[in-house]
């Protein structure tokens, strides 16, 4: 006779668990506890040992789901194959899809695809996605995880107004998914049109100073340097001196120099066109680097960070003092290659080609990039003493109206 739902309901519990028999073998254990188990017994091989199977927990599973529990069971049992084996690489099945989490998978990926990027690149990407996603959704199995999870993450960067990272993560996103799939991890990708999800915006020019603001920033410079970590100042100065990246000036080597050549030559590896850089040394240059050496020449870099030498500079150091003199979104690092640029060209008359070759912005083929350096070197050399020269001069010039250092 089989069980009815009363039955089951009513069910209490004694100081030993007991069996409630439904039917074919099924039926429900009441334990001491309270608790009440479907399960299954059966004998195979045919004729074996008595084996039990557990299908779920009343009223969780009802009777009519662990009746069709046992007809699957006895279907597989027709077939020669123990249902608890099936059950046994479900459960192992289950454990690898939990275990596959978004930042397993992603530094899966990441492993997969740092070789096509150069090594600075790669260490962008992987710090975007740990500060960025991994502590949103980094737990979460990549086959549960839904696009809405997705680009509820994501925004918590675009509302920061990081609207070009958000973008930048909403691929990574569908390149981590893509790989995904590609491996057969999960079945459809849910990072799908996720850029089309996010506000859309236009990117915009970094801060820069026009060339009658310069003799002003100078002597702020100047005056304030007694409240400026002296490397941080002639970090300034030396990005004003040679225009080159923020990261490319923290993360110089002091084997990267040739003091008697007067010359920086990045290696590719730091570049962001990945191609060696040459930027030829003004005197002015070449003391403050003189200067640095003394206090820092112990250091593998000319800008080692003041709590781990083995590391370098924070990049966000230069910023941050040129908040400190009140210059916050008037100026920023990478703001002084486009002062540069322009300044050059209109007070200092040297053509476009020359000055963007020292910009680094380089030609599309292999073959004009050799032939701009050997052609513009002598005239880069000659243009960043002139440039050298034109910033004393404007320093001189420049009277203190943003003193307000710490504001």
């Amino acid at each position: 006779m089989s069980l009815t739902n009363i039955q089951c309901q009513n069910a209490k519990p004694k100081d030993k668990g007991y069996r409630m028999p439904d039917s074919g073998g099924l039926f429900l254990w009441v334990a001491p506890t309270g608790k009440k188990i479907w399960r299954f017994r059966y004998r195979f091989p045919k004729g074996g040992k008595e084996k039990q199977i557990v299908f779920g927990e009343y009223p969780l599973l009802s009777i009519a789901d662990a009746r069709e529990h046992l007809s699957d069971a006895k279907k597989l049992l027709l077939q020669d194959i123990d249902p608890m084996s099936i059950k046994k690489e479900q459960q192992a099945g289950l454990h690898t899809e939990q275990e596959n989490t978004f930042e397993k998978i992603a530094r899966a990926w990441f492993e997969y695809s740092k070789d096509n990027w150069t090594e600075r690149n790669a260490g962008y990407v992987i710090r975007r996605l740990e500060q960025n996603l991994f502590k949103h959704i980094g737990r979460v199995p990549i086959a549960n995880l839904k696009r809405k999870q997705i680009l509820s993450a994501i925004r918590h960067t675009e509302d920061r107004g990081c609207y070009d990272l958000a973008h930048r993560l909403a691929q990574y996103c569908k390149q981590i998914c893509s790989y995904a799939v590609n491996e057969e991890i999960i079945n459809t990708s849910p990072a799908v049109d996720l850029t089309n999800a996010l506000k859309k915006y236009k990117k915009k020019h970094h801060a820069a100073l026009e060339a009658n603001e310069i003799p002003e920033f100078l002597r702020t410079v100047e005056y304030n340097k007694a409240r400026l970590h002296l490397p941080t100042r002639y970090a300034l100065k030396l990005i004003m001196l040679t225009f080159v990246r923020t990261s490319e000036l923290i993360e110089t080597e002091w084997k990267e120099i040739d003091f008697d050549s007067a010359q920086l030559i990045i290696p590719g590896a730091r570049m962001k066109m990945d191609q060696p850089h040459i930027v030829p040394l003004a005197q002015q240059t070449l003391e403050i680097l003189k200067e640095l050496q003394e206090i820092n020449g112990h250091s593998e870099f000319v800008f080692p960070n003041r709590n781990d030498p083995r590391r370098t500079m924070s990049n966000s150091t230069i910023l941050r003092a040129i908040y400190q003199l009140g210059y916050k979104g008037k100026v920023t690092g990478h703001g002084f290659r486009a002062t540069a640029m322009s300044t050059i060209q209109e007070k200092l008359g040297y053509p476009y080609e020359v000055a963007d070759r020292q910009l680094a912005h380089a030609p599309k083929t292999k073959v004009q990039a050799a032939y701009d350096r050997a052609k513009f070197l002598e005239q880069r050399t000659k243009m960043m003493q002139d440039w050298a020269d034109y910033l004393d001069e404007a320093g001189a010039q420049g009277q203190v109206i943003h003193a307000k250092f710490g504001s």
